[in-house]
């Protein structure tokens, strides 16, 4: 009961964040479901896909969970709810630290600014970063076949993100100050040496 009450906690709080800061740029005026929006080819289709294999990794989180389906020793599941949690903050933290800044797939030009204080001194993409972990960590603590499947899938797919979409598009809308800060931040966790 232990580990269904933790994971339903991170659910609510990833998911919960998520949806908050929606609801919140939505009442400003701000659109941040920008998933497959004035896209087309390769970048609409990666966005789309990784809308969907998104909603299939929350059901299948929740059913998991629900199901308690967890058949990996007690170490590693609960490393699993920790891996999530850490993912949970990490998550949290990007998604303050963007302000309105903050999107779900790559927005239109000249809507957003580049960011690179806070934990974006850290991690390009720590709220992807922040996804992984979460996947990683409720994997490791509801294993099933099929938890794994999704949850390596939808971070393959969020890779696919950054560098086929999102790295394309802030090197464009941004230039130089993106270059810049890309050779000083790892693409998911540190700082690279000069």
């Amino acid at each position: 009961m232990g580990f269904q009450i933790a994971g339903i906690a991170v659910l609510l709080l990833f998911y919960g964040c998520y949806i908050a800061k929606m609801t919140a740029q939505g009442r400003r005026g701000i659109r941040t479901d920008q998933m497959g929006r004035g896209k087309s080819g390769s970048a609409k289709r990666i966005e789309l896909f990784l809308r969907t294999v998104t909603i299939g990794t929350v059901l299948t989180e929740a059913v998991s969970i629900a199901l308690d389906t967890g058949s990996l020793p007690l170490p590693v599941r609960t490393l699993g709810v920790i891996t999530s949690c850490i993912g949970t903050a990490v998550f949290i933290l990007s998604v303050l630290t963007m302000k309105d800044s903050w999107r779900a797939g790559v927005p239109g030009r000249g809507e957003t600014e580049l960011v690179t204080g806070g934990i974006y001194q850290l991690s390009r993409n720590p709220a992807f970063l922040g996804f992984d972990l979460v996947y990683a960590g409720l994997a490791a603590a509801f294993f099933n076949w099929a938890l794994l499947a999704v949850s390596v899938t939808a971070a393959g797919v969020l890779h696919l993100q950054i560098v086929k979409v999102e790295e394309p598009f802030l090197a464009e809308t941004f230039g130089e100050e993106y270059l810049r800060y890309r050779e000083t931040v790892c693409r998911y966790l540190g700082r690279k040496r000069r």
